[in-house]
């Protein structure tokens, strides 16, 4: 039994290197045929590879592969351990165990081998799966090198090509160089070139003036905004904008297009061409109504969006009639989808200004159809807000969307030329004008616009010249002013340094232990002149963020104060400043600020005539300035004393600054005084008010007695005057009487004379 147990342990090892042996054979054969073949092994085994992940079976047969190895393994192991037990069962115990033990170790051998050669093969699937996709990848860089070639051949001819223009014969191969004009050349290589053609009128030359016409507006166009519109305008109507209306039109759709948000800007440019060259405006407004309509067949929303938006601000400068607008509103309305709502819903926000005041009939019948949208509810919630705030904007009469900014209302309605244009018509964009084509009359064309802008922008040249003979002065001017900017100061008009120095000033305030050390640090910072009083606020806007009042701070401010006088004039500022802006304190500032004032006072830190600018009175008060001043002397009887406050406060050289807290110039403001300190608990600093308002009868009726005594003793007066005059018109009555009665006496005599002699 032990012979034939070791025999078979014999045999099986004598299998295992056999199998070991024959596997690393079968590598080494499979290893030299990659190394033999190389490429074309690796290329059959890539497509056949490729084949299966095409057809998505190359993971499902691996998979299956190994389910079936797993699946034999298996059944060899019950296969053999059936037999093993079958042979054994007349051994003895402990053979059966040794050979139990040799089964186990052929069995893990075994196994291990199997494991490592699927390894193996997965190992190599990989292997030919990365070297197919490394064969990929220099397929592809040798296409890329190719094309990388044939890119720098055509450098290469490119490159020679300016040549043939550099060598005098500029008309070379410009017929073929496509609309665009071909090759780069650059500006003043171009001007160079166009100076050297002798000939004009040639098409070469023609050509090279519509390459420079192109890019000098595409610039132009380009670099307009709302504060340049101005200056750039001057610019354009340089260009020749006659020959080059197709170049115009298509920048500005472009660059409107790039940027929605310029849409007014390049209307309002539009708008200033449209009053000189009609025809530009009507190109443009016929192109920007095909865009539109090519948009809405093709359902392109941003198109769309882009040309609705163009049009709108054309309605808004008066370029294009208002008749379009609402036509265009009708078609996106009359079968309303969600993005067809949002577009009218848009329009409507950017041109409803002035719909409402040239149509508002029409205007308040599209408002209808979104009302009616609404109310069927077909469209979506979103494209729902977006109409009731198209409603919220109309009720509040389109405000924040005005038709024409004021920077950019730059002609006058009498002067604008309106284009009616229907949605019906048939309209020609006129592409031909985008493209280059020689002019037989092109001198004389180019003499009519210098004409023409010399009509629009006055002439320049008398301008030139006077420049050219002043260019010594202006080069001697701005030497001078060079000077003049090296010596002046820069100042910061951005309040960076003054934002640094209150940050400064309040972290040291916060900062500091006690009053001494935030003293002697705030000490040592460097203010300017002026800035001292900066110190005084933050010290005070400090102490009334602070939620109950602190001490620490009266005693910082009475430590400035005491140094310096112009901490204290500032304090007095600051005290007149906050009492005139208390009503916009809180409860607890007023509170904290008005013991910061009373601890000053207090301390005779700041002087006393700064209470003349408080008025204790029904109608200067108000219900904020009461609880600062009601606070303000509870501090300042509580750090004084009663006593002491009244004796100050009677003061006969301060009367003048109380008067305002005490008047006596009306009883009901004296009442108002006498009864507003006693119900804040000081009301024995009015005795003397409470005295004069006792008085104050008497010292009327004493004002009163002088005042008839005074008019008695100017009535007597008057009455001595009257006696005098009536004596001495008495006596001059007496006179005349006299004197008409010896007149009468006379008569009388004469009379009886006559009598005697006519009886005689």
């Amino acid at each position: 039994m032990k012979s034939s147990g070791r025999e078979r342990v014999g045999r099986l090892e004598d299998k295992g290197r056999r199998h070991t042996d024959s596997r690393s054979s079968k590598a080494d054969a499979e290893g030299g045929g990659l190394n033999e073949n190389g490429h074309r092994q690796r290329q059959t085994e890539s497509r056949r590879d490729k084949d299966r992940d095409r057809d998505g079976r190359f993971h499902e047969d691996s998979d299956v592969d190994v389910g079936r190895e797993k699946k034999n393994y298996r059944n060899s192991e019950s296969k053999s351990h059936r037999n093993s037990d079958s042979n054994d069962r007349g051994r003895p115990k402990l053979e059966k165990e040794r050979d139990g033990r040799d089964d186990d170790r052929h069995n893990r051998m075994h196994r291990s081998e199997r494991e490592n050669d699927y390894n193996d093969q997965n190992h190599r699937r990989r292997e030919e799966w990365r070297d197919d996709h490394r064969h990929g990848r220099e397929k592809s860089r040798k296409e890329i090198d190719e094309k990388e070639g044939d890119g720098k051949r055509l450098k290469d001819l490119k490159s020679q090509k300016p040549s043939t223009l550099q060598d005098g014969n500029p008309n070379g191969d410009t017929e073929n160089l496509g609309r665009s004009g071909g090759v780069y050349i650059p500006p003043f290589k171009l001007a160079q070139m166009m100076k050297e053609v002798e000939d004009k009128s040639s098409v070469e030359y023609q050509r090279m003036t519509w390459d420079a016409l192109r890019k000098s507006i595409n610039g132009l166009v380009n670099k307009v905004n709302a504060t340049n519109i101005k200056n750039i305008i001057p610019e354009l109507f340089a260009e020749n904008l006659v020959r080059g209306r197709g170049l115009f039109c298509r920048s500005c759709m472009k660059s409107q297009m790039a940027s929605p948000g310029f849409t007014d800007v390049f209307a309002a440019l539009v708008a200033v061409v449209n009053t000189k060259f009609l025809e530009v405006g009507d190109l443009l407004l016929r192109r920007i109504v095909l865009q539109l309509k090519r948009a809405y067949k093709r359902n392109d929303k941003p198109q769309l969006l882009a040309a609705v938006k163009f049009i709108a601000h054309l309605v808004n400068q008066q370029v294009a009639h208002e008749i379009i607008a609402l036509e265009l509103l009708t078609l996106l309305l009359e079968n309303p989808t969600d993005d067809s709502v949002e577009v009218a819903v848009g329009f409507v926000t950017e041109c409803g200004s002035l719909l409402q005041d040239l149509s508002p009939q029409g205007l308040h019948g599209i408002f209808e159809r979104f009302r009616g949208i609404l109310h069927e509810g077909e469209i979506d919630k979103r494209v729902q807000f977006l109409i009731e705030g198209l409603f919220a904007i109309r009720k509040a009469k389109f405000q924040g969307y005005p038709a024409v900014r004021p920077e950019l209302d730059l002609v006058e309605q009498e002067y604008q030329l309106t284009h009616e244009l229907s949605l019906d018509d048939e309209i020609g964009q006129e592409i031909a004008l985008d493209i280059f084509k020689p002019d037989p009359n092109f001198l004389e064309n180019e003499s009519r616009y210098e004409e023409l802008k010399k009509s629009i922008l006055g002439d320049e040249s008398s301008d030139d010249e006077d420049g050219s003979d002043a260019g010594t002065d202006d080069e001697d001017d701005e030497e001078s002013e060079e000077e003049q900017d090296e010596e002046m100061e820069i100042n910061d008009e951005t309040e960076t340094n003054l934002v640094n120095l209150r940050r400064t000033i309040y972290l040291t305030i916060m900062s500091s232990v006690d009053f001494e050390e935030a003293g002697h640090k705030l000490l040592k910072i460097k203010l300017d002149p002026g800035q001292e009083m900066e110190l005084c606020i933050m010290l005070l806007e400090c102490c009334s963020q602070e939620r109950t009042y602190l001490r620490y701070y009266g005693l910082l401010g009475q430590r400035f104060c005491m140094i310096n006088k112009i901490h204290q004039e500032n304090f007095e500022k600051c005290f007149v400043q906050q009492y005139s802006m208390i009503h916009r304190l809180e409860t607890n500032k007023l509170r904290n600020v008005a013991k910061f004032f009373a601890h000053l006072l207090g301390t005779d830190a700041l002087p006393w005539h700064v209470l003349a600018y408080i008025r204790v009175t029904e109608e200067d008060t108000t219900s904020s300035s009461r609880i600062f001043i009601k606070i303000l002397f509870q501090e300042l009887s509580e750090h004084l004393g009663i006593r002491l406050l009244n004796e100050r406060l009677t003061n006969p050289t301060m009367q003048e600054s109380f008067d305002s807290i005490f008047p006596k110039d009306n009883p009901k403001n004296t009442r108002f005084s006498i009864n507003f300190f006693t119900s804040i608990g000081l009301g024995g600093l009015t005795e003397n008010l409470r005295e004069y308002l006792k008085n104050m009868p008497r010292l009327i009726m004493q004002q009163q007695k002088a005042v008839s005594e005074s008019e008695a003793d100017s009535g007597s007066e008057l009455d001595s005057g009257n006696s005098s005059s009536s004596e001495s018109g008495d006596s001059s009555s007496e006179s005349e009487s006299e004197a008409s009665s010896s007149e009468d006496s006379k008569s009388k005599r004469d009379n009886r004379r006559h009598k005697r002699r006519r009886r005689d």
